[in-house]
């Protein structure tokens, strides 16, 4: 079996739920992994804006997660981890937030590595990530999700 990626807050090309947006409560959702490949040293997340304004956007990025963690809490990050330098110059959770009216397409990528990345809190999935990952990566999931603004 492959790479798996999946929430118990909503289903895969479903919508986000408000309440982890900038909408509402703005915490990251739950989230679960399972089917790592055998000698997975650690796993990277990504959440992109598939539609934002002059192509993908990051809005999180999570380093060091623990593969045996089975996945995320809802509004935490597990020990050991750290966050990313997102698009908007944070390091933690930016939910979704795309201009009123139509929806985005929202993306959160798991990437199993063979090794670990050695990333630090901070940095960059844009100029950091690429090399980090080099020749590491043994599988990758994807967890995607819409959501529109009313406001």
């Amino acid at each position: 079996m492959p790479l798996t990626l999946t929430s118990s807050a909503f289903a895969d090309n479903g919508f986000f739920p408000a309440q982890f947006t900038c909408d509402g409560e703005n915490v990251s959702p739950p989230l679960s992994w399972s089917e790592l490949p055998e000698g997975t040293a650690e796993l990277v997340l990504l959440l992109e804006d598939l539609d934002g304004p002059g192509g993908p956007q990051v809005y999180w990025v999570l380093y060091g997660l623990d593969p045996a963690s089975g996945g995320l809490e809802a509004g935490k990050v597990p020990e050991g981890a750290v966050g990313g330098k997102n698009d908007y110059g944070r390091t933690d959770w930016a939910g979704p937030c795309p201009p009123a009216g139509r929806a985005h397409r929202f993306a959160f990528t798991l990437l199993a590595l063979s090794e670990p990345s050695g990333l630090a809190e901070g940095a960059s999935p844009r100029n950091d990530l690429p090399y980090a990952l080099s020749g590491k990566v043994l599988a990758q999931a994807q967890l995607s999700a819409k959501y529109a603004r009313q406001r």
